[in-house]
């Protein structure tokens, strides 16, 4: 039973709290940050505070030692369990090459397929936390094929939510919010992310790619999401307003997701602005696909915002076709247009193209 216990090493709450304080910008987040930075090195191994480097040497001295004993007078399990625990400490501390070196041997003398998946999985997570997207994609690509192997349902839910968290990482939000909508009730990989950030992530995703009658079925709906989204209110706004066509709610909760919870973001930080951008023009979208025309102060006034802001801002979505609209400026009135179906065909065919080229990419990487 040991062995299914998944160690949330190495802590990944250690690399947020650093990007929030290596960040000017959210300096009034950076006393939280500092204090639970300290919490999170003190709980790994209280030792560090009086001698890092002396400490660290005497666990490792041990940690030899006990492998030493197991090779000479116990069986292949012990030794395995040896190497696993002088690999884990490498890991907790923060030691990426050792890390990696033990956690490696530690896989090649491990003998079981459950206990070869957390290994693999183990340094997937040292490539989150050291933000290497090779290192993750290529044992998460391990992983998988292990997991088809004989992986049990826990680690293949697991392995769901690693995923997830890769591709959101990669601005791959359609594919991830897949992922973390369906693991949504499976979930387990505390050691990864707690499930209050996880629904906040599965929420995130799912109201950028999901239609309004899954949005309702699938976040608004989720017995998940609605036990969490009470700690989550800023999110709640997001979608209920959505949803509900309140444009000028959803963008003030637009613009506060941005500033308190995509930019502090490890994770989503890089991807603020897109996120933004492509929510904003979704809003406008599900608007327009409702009228053949509008005058641009009902539509300044929906959004809350100025009639200058509104014409300069449909104006650079159409430009760049974007939006299916044009604006006749003599009227103060934006006119709808349908694409044509050969239009609609060709949008289809780019975006699955697109599909298709980061697949082999992803491939690419892990073969080469």
């Amino acid at each position: 039973m040991a062995e299914e216990v998944v160690l949330p090493i190495p802590n990944l709450t250690l690399p947020q709290n650093l990007y929030v304080l290596s960040n000017p910008a959210l300096k009034r987040l950076h006393e939280n940050a500092r204090s639970k930075l300290l919490e999170g090195i003190k709980a790994d191994d209280s030792k560090l505070l009086a001698e890092l480097e002396s400490a660290n040497e005497q666990e490792l001295k041990r940690l030899d030692e006990r492998l030493a004993d197991a090779e000479k007078t116990e069986g292949e399990t012990e030794i395995s369990d040896a190497l696993k625990a002088k690999a884990n400490y490498l890991t907790r501390i923060g030691d990426k090459d050792k890390a990696l070196a033990a956690q490696k041997l530690a896989l090649e003398k491990t003998p079981g397929l459950g206990s070869r998946i957390d290994i693999v999985l183990t340094i997937a997570r040292i490539g989150f936390f050291f933000g290497d997207t090779n290192l993750v994609t290529e044992y998460m690509a391990k992983a998988e094929k292990l997991i088809d192997e004989g992986g049990d349902w826990d680690r293949r839910n697991r392995l769901k939510v690693y995923t997830a968290l890769h591709l959101i990482s990669t601005r791959q939000f359609k594919r991830a919010a897949d992922l973390f909508l369906d693991a949504l009730s499976t979930f387990t990989a505390t050691e990864v992310i707690s499930f209050t950030d996880f629904v906040a992530m599965a929420v995130i995703s799912g109201a950028l790619c999901l239609g309004r009658v899954e949005l309702k079925k699938k976040v608004i709906s989720s017995p998940e999401v609605n036990q969490v989204i009470p700690d989550l209110p800023l999110l709640g706004d997001l979608v209920k307003n959505l949803y509900e066509c309140h444009y000028d709610k959803f963008f003030v909760a637009l613009a506060e997701l941005e500033q308190s919870v995509l930019v502090p973001s490890r994770v989503l930080g890089v991807h603020a602005r897109y996120y933004v951008r492509e929510m904003r023009i979704l809003a406008y979208t599900q608007l327009l696909e409702s009228y053949r025309s509008l005058t641009l102060d009902s539509l300044a006034r929906a959004f809350g915002v100025s009639v200058e802001f509104i014409d300069s801002e449909l104006s650079r979505f159409i430009s760049t076709s974007r939006l299916h609209a044009r604006i006749d400026r003599v009227n103060g009135i934006v006119e709808t247009t349908r694409p044509s179906l050969k239009t609609m065909q060709y949008e289809v065919v780019v975006k699955q193209g697109d599909v298709l080229l980061n697949e082999v990419q992803r491939l690419s990487k892990v073969l080469y």
